[in-house]
């Protein structure tokens, strides 16, 4: 069983100024003159965290890692003005030209290999590999599954919770009920409403419960963030065509991809790791039978390691 790489810090970091009022907060950490890989970070809003720079061979990769607009340490914070997933990717090619990298391999999970997913499809001579983990294809059903009908039913308990600030003549449509409160005028509002929305994603994303994780997801800086960013994107359709990543899948087919999903993933369920695995064939599937949606739990872990060093093996 394959853990993450000992602890590193960046060697150099950025502040790249982008489209008004975003400014992103950049690092690189491992080798300068290593292989290029950008990470990708979930939600979208949720930001980087520490162990993420942990997933690569700090020997043989150059590690580039980006919050997001709005998201981690870039500013504004929870920002939604122009922030859509086509100025993420737009984001993505400045840091690409502005760090003097001509190609790379693209890490995403969950939101994060959505974006990764539409960037390769944009720019396809620009990536060297896909590493994916808990795919998120940011359907209709898919949204629709957890956060109106579908894990509702697996996690009744925690569900109650999550909608217990919304009235009943509300609840025919979650998401809008929690748009009208993540941003309101209501300060307390808000804030009550961002911590109920990113604490029920961090109940479900783990097979076994995780306190950490909880925890991680109730911080108040990461829920404002992430709920006010997810539910902008989701009540506008992700800023996608219907089934856009599907239709364009064949984009994908000269670019080698590993794809990481846990069996019992209840954010992000496997059938739609399976639905791109079948109109991207080229890809690997790995499926974890004993994992949920998280990148911390065991058998994730390993698998995404894995992939970093078969991915480097296969390109260096």
């Amino acid at each position: 069983m394959l853990k993450l790489y000992p602890e590193i810090k960046p060697y150099v970091t950025h502040t790249v100024k982008v489209d008004s009022p975003h400014v992103l907060h950049v690092e690189e950490c491992g080798s300068l003159k290593g292989l290029p890989v950008v990470f990708l970070h979930g939600g979208p809003g949720s930001g980087c965290e520490d162990y993420h720079r942990r997933l690569f061979d700090p020997e043989v990769y150059r590690i580039v890692l980006f919050d997001q607009r709005g998201s981690g340490r870039s500013t504004p914070h929870a920002e939604l003005e122009a922030n859509t997933t086509q100025a993420l990717i737009s984001d993505m090619e400045t840091l690409r030209e502005h760090l003097g990298i001509e190609r790379w391999v693209v890490f995403g999970g969950s939101w994060g290999s959505t974006l990764g997913l539409v960037y390769a499809q944009a720019y396809p001579e620009r990536v060297l590999g896909l590493i994916l983990r808990g795919i998120f294809l940011c359907r209709t059903q898919d949204i629709r599954w957890f956060y109106q009908d579908g894990a509702s039913h697996v996690f009744p308990d925690h569900w109650d919770q999550f909608v217990r600030a919304i009235p009943e003549d509300e609840r025919s449509n979650i998401l809008d009920a929690y748009h009208r409160r993540l941003t309101g005028e209501d300060e307390v509002a808000r804030m009550s409403a961002a911590k109920a929305w990113s604490v029920w994603e961090g109940r479900c994303a783990t097979l076994v419960p995780r306190k950490a994780v909880v925890d991680h997801f109730g911080n108040a800086h990461t829920a404002l963030s992430l709920a006010r960013i997810e539910c902008h994107y989701f009540v506008n359709n992700s800023f996608l065509e219907p089934d856009e990543i599907i239709r364009n899948a064949s984009r994908l087919r000269d670019i080698p991809g590993v794809i990481v999903h846990g069996r019992y993933d209840m954010v992000c369920p496997m059938e739609q790791a399976w639905a791109l695995h079948r109109y991207w064939p080229q890809s690997e599937l790995n499926i974890i039978p004993d994992a949920g949606h998280s990148a911390t739990e065991p058998g994730i872990v390993n698998a995404l390691v894995r992939a970093t060093r078969g991915m480097a093996q296969k390109l260096v």
